[in-house]
């Protein structure tokens, strides 16, 4: 009798089991209709202005169905013609239709994306669908809109990285890192030539909201412990704000070198370090001759000056110093993508 009730018993378990998973467990549409970008429709033409950089445009579409009511993340994506999408910028996120964005903000995106200022130039758009990271993205098909924006700064959301190299100054206008692509990751360079190697990741220039990494996971945690970068030297770092995590590339310890240098083309002179304006600096005497920027005392990371414009490139030409003096050098890596130096004599 007690074998049966049991039976019984389990039998009724198994069977609540069942009906709350599948109560809890929301199936997926094998094949959810992908988004519909209904406008602007495509072949529209739009001409950006200062005067009207508060009026919007006005992303309209048809939401996905995916069987079950879901939190979905709506994301219009666009790209230059030609590129198929390739390196497609994040132009404004949404949870539903229509999704918006005022045309100062607009403009700062064509511009972000290399658009000429004055110049009427062919951009694809399309909605991108996100509802889990296990689920495949839905896209719309693609329209096309020719968009002239207007001349202004280029202004790129920002990180703010305070931390014992710098003062722990989280208002340091200089010590920040940059998302240029609209995708809310931000990239730029930690200089670590000394002290703790401790930093947060600040989102504004207070400590209202503030990120660390409990358990040095490369998870961001509010509020968390202090990231401590291991080594000395400059420090790429990229931060993914939308999944809250990080990553630090190996430490580059940057010096001069040449027959205008005091180590000659045998041993680098190191840089050091300006917290205040975050660039790397030294003030020396130089020879008549010539100079490079390379990191570690090896030639795998090297910048010369192709164009002697003050923009380096990797592997580039010898720099030249025309008269023997004093001198400041700077390196800079503040501007997104671009590495520049500055050789004034004293």
């Amino acid at each position: 009798m007690k074998s049966i009730y049991q039976n019984i018993f389990l039998g009724l378990a198994l069977l609540m089991a069942w009906s709350c998973t599948d109560a809890l467990d929301p199936v997926i549409k094998s094949d959810p209709s992908a988004p519909v970008l209904m406008t602007p429709s495509s072949g529209t033409s739009l001409t950006l202005t200062s005067e009207q950089e508060m009026e919007e445009v006005s992303f309209e579409f048809e939401e996905v169905d995916y069987g079950f009511s879901a939190a979905v993340t709506y994301t219009v994506q666009m790209d230059l013609v030609g590129n198929g999408f390739a390196e497609p910028l994040n132009v404004v996120m949404t949870s539903k239709s229509p999704a918006k964005i005022n045309y100062g903000d607009f403009n700062q995106k064509l511009l972000t994306k290399g658009l000429s200022p004055g110049e009427a130039s062919e951009v694809e758009f399309r909605v991108r669908s996100r509802v889990s990271p296990d689920v495949d993205d839905e896209f719309s098909e693609t329209i096309t809109m020719n968009l002239t924006p207007y001349k202004v700064a280029l202004e790129f959301p920002k990180l703010y990285i305070p931390g014992d190299y710098q003062g722990w100054n989280p208002a340091n206008e200089n010590t920040v890192i940059y998302d240029d692509n609209g995708d809310q990751v931000y990239e730029g360079f930690v200089h670590i030539l000394g002290g703790s190697g401790a930093f947060k990741v600040n989102e504004e220039p207070n400590w209202d909201i503030n990120y660390g990494d409990d358990g040095a996971d490369g998870t961001l945690d509010a509020n968390g412990d202090d990231i401590v970068a291991e080594g000395v030297g400059t420090f790429e770092l990229t931060v993914d704000l939308a999944n809250k995590t990080f990553s630090i590339a190996d430490p580059l310890y940057w010096g001069i070198i040449g027959d205008a240098t005091a180590g000659g083309w045998d041993s680098s002179t190191p840089l050091e370090f300006d917290p205040e304006e975050n660039v790397l600096t030294l003030t020396t005497d130089l020879t008549a001759g010539l100079m490079k920027f390379r990191a570690n005392d090896a030639w795998d990371n090297n910048y010369g000056d192709d164009d002697g414009d003050g923009v380096l490139e990797a592997g580039g030409a010898d720099i030249s110093v025309d008269e023997a003096g004093s001198y400041t050098i700077t390196m800079d890596f503040k501007t997104p993508g671009e590495v520049t130096y500055t050789l004034e004599k004293n």
